[in-house]
């Protein structure tokens, strides 16, 4: 079978080469294209002819998969498949399998970071040293001791509540079936929003859960309260977010996702909103996580094609 590699997946060509050599023992043909391009009639070019097409978060829909006629399987280098037609794909009968679990530490991590830093005004801190104002500098809170809420519990908010735990958190937790897991509370979504001094999110993104968070659930936190959503952006009302920091009804937030990809719209309501820490989409890009999803989309065709 024909195999392409949409882009490298942020390694070296020759990391998956070393991957993909059973693969080629086999007598697969295996294309790594070394470079990443979104234009659709690129994408279409790379993929013509291919029967496995691996790729990470490019959104492939109806107009891409009408031009790959021979396409079977499509082993997709990420956690959620909100990018990728899925009604479409089954219709034609093609595969997709994703790379579950292999971000869950990163995620985690870049989740307590940016507690710690907007609880600490890391940023803030950095500009008044470089502008040489000592006097100016701003103290900070401590994550110790604080109600941690989480809400969805799967693997990466397990593992958020196994940090927090660590730094002596007190931890609640919604999610759509509770869960038995220690040092952890289960509460109703009204409740974890009300007592929580930092809310977490760590849920996937369907129809139930697209707007998740609205001006309604701002209005139960704390004014002390922080947010961050290392999740999907759309779960998130963005406006209702922006609304609630310029009014103080919550006291910070960070978002490393948001309702489209980056770069955002100049217009995007985020922009304008105080107290807000901005990443371009970043809680998956580790080292150690680009290499683990490597070996587990490779996998994910090895057993495909089996």
């Amino acid at each position: 079978m024909r195999i392409v590699f949409l882009e490298p997946l942020g390694l070296k060509v020759e990391q998956i080469e070393a991957a993909c050599r059973e693969l080629k023992n086999a007598g697969h043909e295996v294309v790594i294209y070394p470079d990443r391009n979104e234009s659709l009639d690129e994408l279409k070019r790379r993929a013509a002819d291919a029967e496995v097409v691996v790729e990470s978060n490019i959104p492939l829909r109806k107009d891409f998969l009408d031009a790959c006629p021979n396409l079977k399987m499509l082993s997709i280098a990420f956690t959620g498949l909100d990018h990728i037609d899925l009604e479409e794909c089954q219709r034609r009968g093609i595969v997709v399998k994703n790379a579950a679990g292999y971000s869950t530490e990163a995620v985690a991590e870049l989740a307590i970071a940016l507690m710690i830093d907007l609880y600490r005004k890391v940023l803030e801190n950095d500009t008044i040293t470089r502008q040489c104002n000592r006097k100016g500098i701003m103290p900070g809170r401590e994550i110790g001791g604080k109600t941690i809420g989480i809400i969805g519990m799967g693997n990466i908010g397990q593992r958020v509540a196994k940090l927090a735990n660590a730094f002596g958190c007190k931890v609640l937790a919604w999610n759509r079936t509770p869960k038995k897991i220690e040092g952890v509370t289960f509460v109703d979504k009204e409740t974890l929003l009300k007592e929580s001094d930092i809310v977490t999110l760590h849920i996937a993104l369907n129809a139930d859960t697209r707007d998740f968070i609205t001006a309604k659930d701002f209005a139960l936190m704390k004014p002390s309260a922080l947010m961050v959503n290392t999740a999907r952006g759309p779960v998130v009302n963005e406006q209702a977010l922006a609304d609630a920091l310029k009014e103080g009804k919550i006291a910070g937030a960070a978002t490393d996702v948001y309702s489209t990809e980056p770069p955002l719209q100049p217009n995007n309501p985020l922009f304008e909103a105080p107290n807000l820490i901005m990443l371009p989409h970043i809680g998956f890009a580790t080292e150690e996580a680009f290499v683990l999803r490597l070996g587990i989309v490779v996998r994910n065709v090895e057993e495909f094609l089996s």
